[in-house]
């Protein structure tokens, strides 16, 4: 996008409008700079009159930076005369605010002759703008002030028809932007000067420019900032399949507040380096798929054995974990006297598990042996049974079996899921679930705290959401009705959890089985996705897989997963579409009938399609959201589910188009609330955006 007069983006709020049809929108792909262009209510605008044309509109060369999509200069509006004004009125935050303002027009009527308009730009009835604009025939213009900062408390702009012009004003499109301070809590300088040290050193192609923490919801690509201490702080950094080579880097050394590393199936070559063993907060370090050579560094293995790391290198080709390995004992000595000894170790295990097979066929029976390794604490049943106060609360069900409440020694909620004896899974699913959830870990997915596997009894032992699920909340019987923000929020951490799962994983990981009882919530609605542990890891490069194993529910499944039997991420998006409806209508994705029952892309089909979109969102919020959100809300998850898997988007394309939308409603419920005004009820200055960051990224 180019810079307007030099005007960085990153130090700009914006007021984008359009004379547009009321409820329609225009960005990418109409507008190449992403911009979102929003048409006024007209209701708010009596005296102005719409016009438009079905003919292409040209850009003149020398407006050409600006790039106005030509569906938005085809639609204009215009006074009722010659002799009355265009007027717009426009509220900056303070009376020192610094805005700048460029008018977009394009002359869409043929007028008589041959004839041209002529006008001119006055700002609060006194200052001339600009000199007197002719506009030519289906020609664009973009009208800047000689005097680009202008301040003032209230800005009342007129567009005039010129002395001696017969033909009305006319307006296409304006855009207004207001210089905005960063926050002053920057990122950390130490973390600062890292992480440009790293880039520098692997040559990432990565937009990773400006601060790598603020704003806050425009953090680099790959990092988790933390913003609870003094300053902002990088806690995670995922690298993963970023096409790194060479040493691991020490930069990453000083980045002291680091919990999460993910390096992993990249080229990186060397020896482990000892500091990784030194960063105090790490918790997580991911090193698989790379080319490694000599030992595990000591201290990284003992931090993996007392669990206080969860470190996965067992991919490399080299991977020497034992500490024996680098130890430099002579072979003369070592082979003599593992020759001698063969014969009396094998001797001696053959007695002892003669002694043990039969201690416990005494006992009624051979005890399993759990094939399961894991950093997790195992737990034995009899350990399940005390955490669980014998199985006392249930708080719910799954096709395991029923989930139990427990309480830990540390006093720690967390949720038991029995292994039912009638459970469709078995042994085998269960394994790969447990051993799936060892090495998945994102603040949107339930994570794993232990396991037990214990001859029959098996049991997944995960972490407590005080909330319960999704479905629970979204229910007519539940009388405490999310707001329209929380569900954004939900939105959002479901995303992010979904697109971690497919793109953040290798091999990627399907759920199959998305849906609102399967989100779960923390204490503080939160979101978190549940219940994937039966997804099916691909050992291909391919997204795609042809399952003979029923999967899915009723109203969330994927029309090309049941015409052909092929499971894909796009079959997860197609489920996520669903969700997000529900959560825009709080209706179920079946809604059930006394003669029939109606999904929910038959019933809001012909409701959108009416552009009624009060009628599509949820009538217990009454009202209490803004359109802009709403229907791009709705522009979401419609394209979440077409028929055809391939004309769905990335899940990554996804979260960041509800990004957009919570920002969106985030900016238009704090500009009501400054201006004490409802929704309905909000002139043009409410499509004021107060962000804290580019537009590119506010539309990305």
């Amino acid at each position: 996008m180019p810079k307007y007069n030099g005007i960085p983006h990153k130090l700009c709020s914006c007021l984008i409008f359009q004379t547009q049809i009321p409820n329609q929108f225009h960005w990418y792909p109409d507008d190449g700079y992403d911009r979102i262009w929003n048409p006024p209510q007209f209701k708010s605008f009596d005296d102005w009159i719409p016009i438009s044309t079905s003919s292409t509109v040209y850009s003149q060369s020398t407006d050409n930076a600006y790039n106005i999509p030509d569906v938005v200069l085809r639609t204009a509006v215009k006074s009722q005369n010659s002799t009355t004004p265009l007027s717009l009125y426009f509220s900056p935050p303070d009376s020192l605010s610094q805005c700048y303002v460029y008018f977009h027009f394009a002359e869409i009527e043929k007028l008589e002759n041959g004839q041209q308009r002529e006008l001119t730009i006055l700002l609060n009835g006194e200052r001339y703008l600009t000199e007197s604009v002719r506009l030519e025939y289906l020609n664009s213009r973009t009208i800047l002030p000689t005097e680009p900062a202008i301040m003032g408390e209230r800005l009342h702009f007129s567009i005039i028809a010129a002395e001696g012009s017969k033909f009305p004003p006319i307006l296409n499109a304006v855009e207004i932007f207001v210089s905005k301070e960063l926050p002053n809590k920057t990122t950390a300088i130490q973390d600062v000067e890292a992480i440009k040290d790293i880039k520098k050193q692997y040559t990432l192609p990565r937009n990773w420019q400006g601060d790598p923490c603020v704003p806050r919801e425009y953090s680099w690509d790959g990092l988790h900032c933390s913003y609870n201490y003094t300053i902002p702080s990088i806690i995670s950094v995922n690298l993963s399949s970023s096409n790194l080579t060479g040493k691991i880097a020490t930069s990453f050394s000083n980045l002291k507040a680091i919990e999460s590393l993910d390096l992993s199936y990249n080229d990186l070559t060397g020896p482990l380096p000892e500091f990784l063993a030194q960063l105090p907060n790490l918790y997580t370090l991911d090193l698989r798929g790379n080319k490694f050579t000599g030992s595990i560094p000591e201290d990284l293995l003992q931090k993996s054995r007392d669990g206080t790391l969860v470190l996965s290198v067992n991919e490399n080709p080299d991977p020497c974990q034992s500490v024996a390995c680098k130890r430099g004992k002579k072979k003369e000595f070592v082979i003599p006297v593992v020759a001698s000894s063969t014969a009396a170790v094998l001797l001696l295990l053959f007695i002892f598990s003669g002694l043990a097979i039969y201690r416990q066929k005494r006992h009624g029976g051979m005890v399993t042996k759990s094939n399961i390794r894991s950093k997790n604490q195992q737990y034995s049943y009899s350990e399940v049974v005390s955490i669980t106060n014998n199985f006392e609360t249930i708080v719910g069900g799954g096709g395991f079996g029923k989930v139990y409440l427990g309480k830990l020694k540390d006093e720690g909620q967390v949720a038991v899921k029995l292994l039912s004896p009638s459970s469709n899974q078995g042994y085998k699913e269960f394994q790969a679930e447990a051993q799936l959830l060892m090495i998945v870990h994102h603040r949107n997915l339930v994570s794993l705290v232990g396991y037990c596997d214990e001859n029959d009894q098996k049991a997944l032992i995960y972490e407590y959401m005080e909330n319960g699920d999704l479905h629970q909340h979204l229910s007519v019987k539940n009388t405490n009705v999310m707001t329209w923000n929380e569900r954004l929020n939900i939105a959002v951490d479901a995303a992010h959890g979904l697109e971690y799962l497919h793109n953040g994983c290798k091999p990627p990981i399907i759920h199959r089985d998305l849906k609102t009882s399967n989100i779960l919530l923390t204490g503080h609605m939160k979101a978190k996705i549940a219940d994937f542990g039966l997804s099916r890891i691909f050992a291909t490069e391919s997204d795609s897989h042809v399952s003979t194993c029923p999967a899915g529910t009723l109203g969330y499944l994927d029309p090309e997963y049941q015409a052909s039997g092929n499971f894909s991420k796009k079959s997860d998006v197609y489920s996520f579409g669903i969700i997000l409806f529900e959560l825009i209508t709080g209706r179920p994705a079946i809604m059930r009938g006394p003669k029939k029952n109606t999904h929910i892309l038959d019933w809001i089909y012909p409701i959108i399609e009416s552009g009624d979109i009060q009628s599509v969102v949820d009538p217990r919020l009454q009202g209490k959201f803004h359109t802009n959100s709403a229907w791009k809300a709705v522009e979401i998850a419609l394209s979440c589910i077409p028929s055809i898997a391939i004309q769905r988007p990335d899940m990554s394309q996804v979260l960041a188009e509800l990004k957009e939308c919570l920002a969106l409603e985030m900016t238009n419920a704090s500009l009501a609330t400054e201006g004490n005004m409802t929704p309905s009820s909000i002139p043009l200055e409410a499509f004021y955006l107060e962000l804290e960051s580019d537009i590119v990224a506010l539309a990305r």
